[in-house]
């Protein structure tokens, strides 16, 4: 099994918790962004020297509250690239619709060569107005129907990106031409004559992944097709498990091959160990409350189990307590978290990639540092 990590790259916080000040209450000056920025290349230092096979970041834009503030985590990774041996870099996600396909595709295929075939492109359609907006895309949700414009026309520009991106990263001419993107622009000269195709340079020297988030109905009968991998988080155990079959019977249908237990399905668990349940408890509350003030208005908790057995209602606001019930966070000695996660394997029928979520927002890295430390040294012995 691939274990790998992921951190948002927030800044630390002294008043993390579930009540004021409001998020947009807040606002972190450049200083301290890029200390966060300084201190999240030594985690990834720190996971590579630890053994994790990956280190994950975010992609966010101008998020003056300090939750993510790496912006482009293909030159941060590239930077990382050069400070470790062996460790994967991706993001979760490169938000497609935010950049120029092209453009991405041209940074993703540096970093994977500059780090010796050591990049993971993980991509994503967005979650943030303010950031979607700005940066020439707009963003919709399957739970919110009066966004149900948006988020088609996000769905087929995401799809037109990537056969674009996938197109220029794997051959050596291309052409596309679609409804969003076309490429090369008809009737541009070029040396007596009109450029009729393109060459991507550079391109990959080494084989790659591609891995997209799976959260909504849509995506799900979407990625499997593809043939990517998919990631999965923030759902209750049962709906991970009722995606993660779907999926398998997806690609199968799509691609003529069976599965091996847990291939091209990625889970992300948000663990938290201290010496006993009720220290982790105390420990991880603030941080988890944190998580949800920010998050939960934009959704991300519709993965949650309702009352009815159907998915929460969007905007839910979890308790500490619901997310262990969801069992989507892990709290509580080593022994604790390895058994919940031997439990997941066993209802997922087999995991082949894990990545932990060790930072809440407002953490000190410090912390963080310990809690890799713990899951490295204490809780990975007891899966192998």
């Amino acid at each position: 099994m691939r274990v790998g990590v992921f951190l948002f790259g927030g800044v630390e916080m002294d008043d993390a918790g579930a009540g004021p000040p409001a998020p947009t209450d807040r606002r972190y000056n450049n200083d301290v962004v890029w200390e966060t920025s300084e201190k999240m290349l030594d985690m990834g230092v720190l996971c590579d020297r630890l053994g994790y096979d990956s280190f994950w970041l975010t992609e966010h834009h101008f998020q003056f509250e300090g939750y993510e503030v790496l912006p482009n985590g293909l030159l941060f990774g590239a930077i990382l690239a050069e400070r470790t041996e062996r460790i994967r870099i991706g993001s979760m996600f490169n938000i497609v619709g935010q950049w120029h396909p092209l453009r991405l595709a041209e940074d993703f295929a540096t970093l994977h060569n500059i780090s010796g075939g050591r990049a993971i492109l993980g991509v994503g359609r967005g979650t943030v107005p303010r950031e979607a907006q700005s940066l020439g895309t707009d963003i919709g949700s399957f739970d919110n129907p009066d966004k149900a414009e948006a988020d088609a026309q996000n769905r087929k520009q995401f799809d037109e990106a990537m056969d674009v991106i996938q197109l220029a990263l794997n051959n050596e001419t291309f052409s596309f031409h679609g409804d969003v993107y076309g490429f090369p622009p008809p009737g541009i000269p070029d040396r007596g004559g009109f450029v009729e195709e393109l060459t991507l340079l550079p391109r990959p020297l080494y084989p790659y992944e591609t891995w997209q988030a799976i959260t909504s109905p849509p995506t799900l009968e979407y990625v499997p097709r593809k043939g990517w991998g998919g990631v999965f988080w923030l759902k209750h155990h049962l709906f991970t498990k009722q995606f993660w079959n779907r999926y398998a019977d997806l690609y199968q249908e799509s691609h003529g091959s069976t599965l091996a237990a847990g291939e091209k399905r990625l889970l992300v668990i948000n663990p938290w160990i201290a010496d006993s349940r009720e220290q982790a408890i105390e420990e991880v509350r603030d941080g988890h409350d944190e998580f949800w003030k920010f998050l939960g208005p934009y959704g991300w908790s519709r993965g949650y189990m309702g009352e009815d057995g159907k998915p929460s209602a969007p905007g839910l606001i979890p308790t500490l307590e619901q997310s262990l019930e969801n069992r989507t966070w892990l709290v509580g000695t080593a022994d604790d978290v390895a058994e919940q996660i031997t439990a997941y394997g066993d209802e997922l029928g087999g995991l082949a990639d894990l990545v932990i979520f060790p930072n809440m927002p407002g953490d000190a890295y410090s912390q963080t540092a310990e809690q890799l430390h713990r899951f490295a040294e204490e809780v990975l012995p007891k899966l192998s």
